[in-house]
């Protein structure tokens, strides 16, 4: 399957905005944005004018999809999904992308960023419901109870994770049990509960032209 290879701090830069690629590394004084480091590239220190609007949603929907670790395809396919289910369609975006087991795994705090849930999910580590699942955009419902197998529990990454993350603790529709190492979705979150710093109506004014 199709994935980035680039460098991942490349990405923050060209967005001018920290996006949590890179774990702990984000954290710390290595992160190019706490360094004020502007768009890569020979010329990204030159002031631009203004960005049209197209240029605005544009940089919102990469922004976003870069966020999730989507490519393009995947990515209209969910914003296709979100404009067929009743609601409005921009929370319905954002709602199916935290749905996604690679998310539900990063969000519990089992992982330092997406990137390493997605290859966490992806070596068979985690079950739902107590079926393993090694498909990062596996949808995870309401009730369902996500766990690290017996045989993972000794990871180290893992438990780095846990220590280092309080991600969990002021998301009110995830449960997390630390001991077990399971949590479960208790509900679908709303716009106000998701902390994706995005402004979805751009991305939806896109898609709409």
């Amino acid at each position: 399957m199709a994935r980035y290879r680039d460098a991942n701090c490349r990405l923050c830069r060209r967005e001018g905005e920290k996006l949590f690629l890179k774990g702990s590394r984000c954290m710390s004084d290595k992160c190019p944005i706490e360094r004020g480091a502007g768009p890569p590239g020979q010329h990204g220190a030159v002031t631009r004018r203004k960005g049209s609007d197209y240029g605005l949603q544009l940089r919102e929907k990469q922004k976003v999809r870069r966020l999730y670790g989507i490519l393009e395809r995947q990515f209209r396919k969910y914003y296709e999904r979100a404009a067929r289910t009743h609601g409005v369609t921009g929370e319905n975006l954002l709602v199916l992308l935290e749905r996604r087991l690679d998310n539900v795994v990063y969000r519990l705090g089992f992982a330092p960023s997406r990137k390493a849930a997605r290859q966490l999910v992806r070596h068979r580590h985690f079950t739902v419901d107590d079926r393993i699942v090694d498909i990062p955009s596996f949808l995870v419902s309401p009730g369902d109870v996500l766990r690290v197998r017996d045989k993972s529990k000794r990871l180290e990454i893992i438990h780095m994770a846990l220590r280092d993350t309080g991600r969990v603790t002021d998301l009110a529709w995830f449960r997390l049990d630390k001991a077990r190492l399971e949590g479960e979705m208790l509900a679908l979150p709303s716009r106000a509960e998701i902390p994706t710093p995005a402004q979805e109506q751009l991305i939806v004014e896109l898609y709409s032209r």
